[in-house]
C-alpha cells in the first residue's frame, strides 16, 4: 500500500472513530488533533481507533497522547499548555498504544469504564518538572459497538436496540428510528 493510501485510510479510520462531540480540529501528515469537552469521549475515541486500526490487514499501529484542560483558539488555530503536554505524551507512547496524564485520567467521569497503568515519571520537553503518565489499557480484540446515530459507545450490548436485519447497535430506540428514516 503507498504511503498516501495509508494516511487516506488512517483517516477513514480517525473519522470512523470519533465518539460523540470529539471531532477533529487538523491533520497533518499522519498526525491528527482530535478535541472534545469530555475525557470520555476522548478514550474511547483512542479505543475506537485502535480497534479500527487493529482490524485492518498490513496497517500501521496508531499511537497517542492524552490531555485534558483548557485549549486556547485562536484563528482556527490551538494553543497552550494542554495541546504541548498532549504532543509530549504523544511522543512517549509506543505503536498500538495511547498513553495519557494524571489530568486526563482524572477528568474520565465513570471510572470503571476505563483501566490506566502508570508508566512512571517522565521528564517531558519544555516542562520544568516530571510528569506521571499513564497508559489507557485497551484490548483490540474486544469487540467495540457506536451508535451510528449520536455516536456513543454502546458498553452493553444486552441493554442496547438492535436493528432488525443488520449488525447495528444503538443507544436507544429514537437513535434506531432517526437511523431507518434517514436510510444510513
Amino acid at each position: 500500500m503507498a504511503a498516501a493510501d495509508l494516511i487516506e485510510k488512517y483517516m477513514q479510520i480517525v473519522n470512523q472513530s470519533l465518539v460523540g462531540d470529539c471531532c477533529v480540529h487538523q491533520y497533518t501528515g499522519d498526525e491528527v488533533v482530535i478535541t472534545s469537552a469530555s475525557a470520555d469521549y476522548l478514550a474511547s475515541t483512542a479505543t475506537m481507533m485502535l480497534h479500527h486500526s487493529h482490524d485492518e490487514e498490513y496497517f500501521l499501529q496508531v499511537h497517542g497522547g492524552l490531555h485534558y484542560g483548557k485549549i486556547l483558539r485562536k484563528n482556527n488555530n490551538l494553543f497552550g499548555t494542554t495541546i504541548n503536554f498532549a504532543s509530549r505524551i504523544a511522543g512517549k507512547a509506543q505503536a498500538g498504544k495511547f498513553w495519557c496524564s494524571a489530568d486526563f485520567t482524572k477528568a474520565i467521569s465513570d471510572p470503571s469504564l476505563v483501566e490506566f497503568e502508570c508508566k512512571g515519571m517522565y521528564e517531558l520537553k519544555n516542562l520544568s518538572d516530571k510528569s506521571e503518565l499513564f497508559e489507557l489499557k485497551i484490548d483490540p480484540r474486544k469487540k467495540i459497538y457506536i451508535d451510528p446515530v449520536c455516536r456513543m459507545v454502546i458498553h452493553d450490548l444486552e441493554k442496547a436496540h438492535t436493528h432488525p436485519e443488520e449488525q447495528v447497535y444503538f443507544c436507544s430506540g429514537e437513535c434506531y428510528e432517526v437511523y431507518r428514516e434517514r436510510g444510513f
